[in-house]
Order: structure tokens, then sequence, then C-alpha cells
């Protein structure tokens, strides 16, 4: 099986090492060639991930490469992912019948290039506000990876290594994967469905079951926030009793912790998207872009505008 990567300038190296080390370690197991690994970058040479390291590359494949499954790996920010080439030859080899497939940011590239339409599919946290706010028909899962058919998605990080796990028990049989998995001493395979992120009791220190919802309701209602009665009645507590709930779990007010949550997220936009700054006030909730700018300026030392100058 001839298997491509296509490694964007600015690429995790994790993400990359996690979905092609696997399928050299099938190969030494199996005492010949399984998999046939090249990368491709597009411009042709070695390809710089986020780390600085560079990797050999080709040029990018065109129609009748060979390849029977191709990965874009991505990172960094989408302002860097215009590549209308790449475009171009993702939508050849999908002619071409070849499966192709996203790790990290490289969903955001598939879906760019039209080929997530109807689609299941996946992308990391960190990039799922950018490709929501650039493709707002598409529904990304916050799943490690998905296997839709002949589109194979993966948030990146260490989840190609349960991805990997299923498409070489797919080509070579269970046993045969999980020799490999046992190789890397991944002895736990991670479930394609499980969470990316660690879960809302272990990010922010509480156990609380009402506050967990409402703490579970504030990041879902970013863009047009609840009031603090709304949110007593999900609780299931008076108004009163949830300020106190925020001030003796997190130390801060309900209002503090809503605009901290939306604050966040309006970082991410500025970094992940080419959205203008009132656009991300309003995907943000805040009533203006001059309201944002004075809150953010004060939650990060620096305005919107200059974040991105960065």
């Amino acid at each position: 099986m001839k298997v491509g990567f296509i490694l964007v300038p600015g690429f995790a190296l994790m993400s990359y090492a996690s979905a092609a080390e696997p399928m050299r370690a099938a190969n030494l197991l199996a005492g010949r060639e399984i998999y046939r690994v090249s990368a491709f970058s597009p411009e042709g040479g070695p390809a710089l991930s986020s780390s600085g390291i560079a990797v050999p590359a080709a040029a990018l494949p065109s129609h009748g490469s060979g390849l029977d499954m191709v990965f874009v790996c991505a990172g960094g920010s989408p302002r860097d992912w215009h590549r209308p080439a790449v475009f171009a030859c993702l939508r050849q080899l999908a002619r071409d019948g070849v499966r192709i497939g996203g790790i990290s940011g490289g969903p955001y590239l598939l879906a760019a290039a039209g080929l997530l339409t109807g689609r299941d599919f996946t992308i990391h946290w960190e990039h799922a506000p950018a490709l929501l706010e650039a493709f707002p028909d598409l529904a990304p899962r916050q799943a490690r990876f998905v296997i839709d058919g002949n589109r194979i998605t993966c948030g990146g990080g260490i989840a190609p290594l349960d991805m990997m796990h299923v498409l070489i028990a797919e080509r070579m049989g269970p046993d045969f994967a999980r020799r490999v998995s046992d190789w890397y001493l991944h002895t736990q395979v991670g479930e394609p469905a499980a969470p990316q992120r660690a879960s809302l009791a272990e990010r922010y220190g509480v156990h609380h079951p009402g506050l967990l919802a409402v703490l579970e309701r504030m990041e879902e209602t970013i863009e047009t926030p609840l009031d603090r009665a709304a949110m007593a009645r999900i609780a299931g507590v008076t108004p009163r009793h949830l300020d106190r709930l925020f001030a003796g779990h997190l130390g801060t007010g309900f209002l503090g912790q809503y605009r901290r949550i939306r604050l966040q997220h309006a970082h991410r936009l500025l970094k992940q998207s080419p959205l203008l700054v009132s656009e991300i006030a309003v995907a943000t909730g805040f009533s203006s872009a001059g309201h944002f700018s004075r809150l953010f300026r004060a939650a990060y030392g620096c305005t919107p505008r200059e974040l991105r100058k960065v």
C-alpha cells in the first residue's frame, strides 16, 4: 500500500510521526514492505515542522501517482492554509479514488477543497472554531478520529496512534495491529469517539454537578450568552446561590467566568480565522467592537489588532 503525507509548513511533528511510525513498525514486524510511505510539500522540498525540524519531501503528487491513501498534516493558523495547489491536488486524488485523510488542522484543508461536504469528520479542538466560522454548513465532531468511508480525519497529537491501530487492523487483522501498538507501549488504544480534551471537571477542578452544567452551557452559548437567572435554573439553584458556587469553587464571579470563556474563544478566533475584529466581537457575544477590544486588552495586555501583528 502506498501512503502519502502532504506536510503543510508549520505541521506538528508529533501528529505526523504518530501516523507514520506505526506503518514503519508494521513493515518491521511483518518482515516485508506492507506500507510504502512518502512525504510531499506544497513547495516541493523539505517541509518545516512547527518545532523547526525539516522533513524531506517531494513535490505534490499528480494524477496517476499510484497512491492508495494520503493524509494532509497542518498546524499553526488557518491564515497560512490558503493553498490552492494543495486543494487542486486533493480534488484530483479524490477523483482518482485515493482515500483522503486530514490530521490536526488537515481537515480544514479538506473542507476548503470541498471534500467534507456531507461527511462525518473531526478536527483538532483548537481549529474547530475557525472551521465553523469559515464553513458554517459543516459540523465537525470532537472525536479523536473519524473514518467515514474514503475520508479519514483525526484530531492530531497522539490520536493518530489510535487511528493507525484501526487502519492496520483493517488491513492486517486485530492481532497484528495489537503487536504494532505494543511496539510503541500503546497499551490502551482510544476509541474513535473518545473526547479530545479532558473533562470539564478536570479542566476546571470542580465536581459540583450544577456548576459543571452551567460551565458546559457557558461554552455552548458564547455567541448568545444567557443571563444569570437562566443559568441558575440550569443548575437548579437560586441566582444568589449560583454566585456563591462560582466564588467558592472558582474564586471568581459568574460574569467574570463567562467573560473569560468568551475572551478565550475570541483569542482562538483571532489567531485561527480571518474574521474581522468586529465580526469576532459579534461571534463572542459582545455588544460592540470597542467594548470587546477594551475587555480583551484588560485580559491579555494587548488589543485584538495588536495580537494579530505578533
